[in-house]
């Protein structure tokens, strides 16, 4: 297959099937829904509809999208809506971008408890930006935080951590004045760092305790409390990774950001290289090289490849983008408001009144692919239906995108 149809449905339809049975009974809810999801998206097995252009007539089949978060054809126009949404908070201020990564040890733990570990590593993460910079001695201000989770290394191995987006100053605590971080320098490091790993296992330790944590196979020992605190022990001594990078470069690069970030799936299509029906070639980034050798291609067994995309399907209901501080949803809107009057910003306009007053026909977002005219939806058909006026044939196995 050449590389630029290459999708992990492919992948998925050519070996997913015998892969579930060689697996049956070790596979999730989730998992097996997210591969039936992938499979089955944007083809016509989902229904789809017939567009028109305006201008010259041209007629376009489009079958549906599954939607499912973990399918890489779908996290595009969800980002885009998320990103509308969030390009009215943006503040006219420096934004910073702070990581938190579990340790290995740890990240074990995480994968046979998924829905525990990982709510846990956003509150300690999210507690410890937020501790460091209401004190005082560093910045003496309630901040914002935008927190994205990611579970994958780029080679798609287990390797959860955060990504915590944060504006580099906050409110003061009478609220009488926007309180601003020192130019490139946000909050120290090697604090927040201490502060994370004594927060996180606190936490874990308490999970364990409560009787929320299961440890299966080589980690069924830990399910004995002293032989958990033994195994917690020297995580209590070394460092864990925090990274800080350099401040965004105004908040237009926030949002080119977080358009990348915030609806990522495990591999995106466009790293895939090869399949040749039994093993997936694809480009990765290994951050311990430098320069062009950073950037190598990997060979993997289709099962082997279809293993480590489904180590990262989120347990149903679970957010992976969640807000803190200034943002949290409770006092949100008027947070925003304070500190855009701190800031002597003027409110966003509201263009909902602007869309409903037009009388415009709605047309899909993207143009004819002969003229540039607009598209106009003429006819929807059901899943496994062939549309009015179009002969039946057998379904394309990637139809064209909508």
């Amino acid at each position: 297959m050449s590389r630029e149809r290459l999708e992990v449905a492919d992948i998925f339809r050519a070996r997913g099937s015998a892969w579930r049975k060689a697996n049956a009974g070790h596979l999730s809810l989730g998992q097996l829904k997210a591969m039936s999801a992938i499979e089955r998206c944007r083809t016509a097995a989902l229904g789809g509809h017939v567009a028109r252009c305006e201008d010259c007539a041209h007629e376009h089949i489009a079958y549906n999208s599954c939607r499912n978060r973990h399918c890489p054809k779908c996290q595009g126009a969800a980002a885009r809506d998320w990103l509308a949404a969030r390009r009215a908070e943006l503040l006219p201020v420096a934004y910073y971008h702070v990581v938190f990564t579990l340790p290995a040890e740890i990240a074990e733990i995480a994968y046979q408890n998924k829905r525990v570990i990982y709510a846990i590593l956003f509150k300690a993460s999210a507690e410890a930006t937020l501790t460091i910079a209401a004190d005082p001695k560093h910045l003496g201000a309630h901040i914002a935080i935008t927190a994205v989770l990611h579970t994958w290394g780029s080679a798609m191995p287990h390797h959860p951590h955060v990504h915590c987006i944060v504006p580099g100053g906050g409110i003061s605590p009478d609220g009488s004045r926007w309180i601003a971080c020192r130019p490139g320098f946000f909050l120290p490091v090697r604090v927040l760092s201490r502060l994370f790993r004594r927060r996180f296992l606190e936490r874990l330790a308490a999970a364990h305790k409560a009787g929320q944590l299961r440890f299966f196979n080589d980690l069924a020992r830990l399910q004995d409390r002293d032989a958990f605190a033994r195994y917690l022990a020297p995580l209590r001594k070394t460092d864990w990774v925090v990274y800080a990078k350099r401040p965004f470069a105004g908040p237009e690069a926030v949002l080119a950001y977080l358009s990348r970030y915030t609806h990522r799936v495990a591999i995106s299509n466009s790293r895939l290289l090869a399949f040749d029906g039994q093993s997936v070639t694809f480009k990765w980034k290994d951050y311990r090289a430098s320069g062009k050798e950073r950037y190598k291609t990997l060979t993997l067994d289709a099962g082997e490849f279809i293993r480590r995309f489904l180590l990262h399907v989120l347990p149903q209901g679970f957010h992976r983008i969640r807000h803190y501080g200034l943002f949290a949803n409770g006092g949100r809107a008027e947070n925003l408001a304070r500190a855009r009057q701190l800031l002597d910003m003027p409110a966003p306009q509201d263009e909902s009144e602007t869309a409903t007053e037009t009388n415009q026909t709605p047309s899909l977002a993207q143009p004819c692919p002969c003229c540039g005219g607009p598209m106009i939806v003429i006819e929807t058909f059901k899943p496994e239906y062939t549309p009015w006026g179009h002969a039946p044939r057998a379904p394309p196995a990637k139809a064209n995108r909508s």
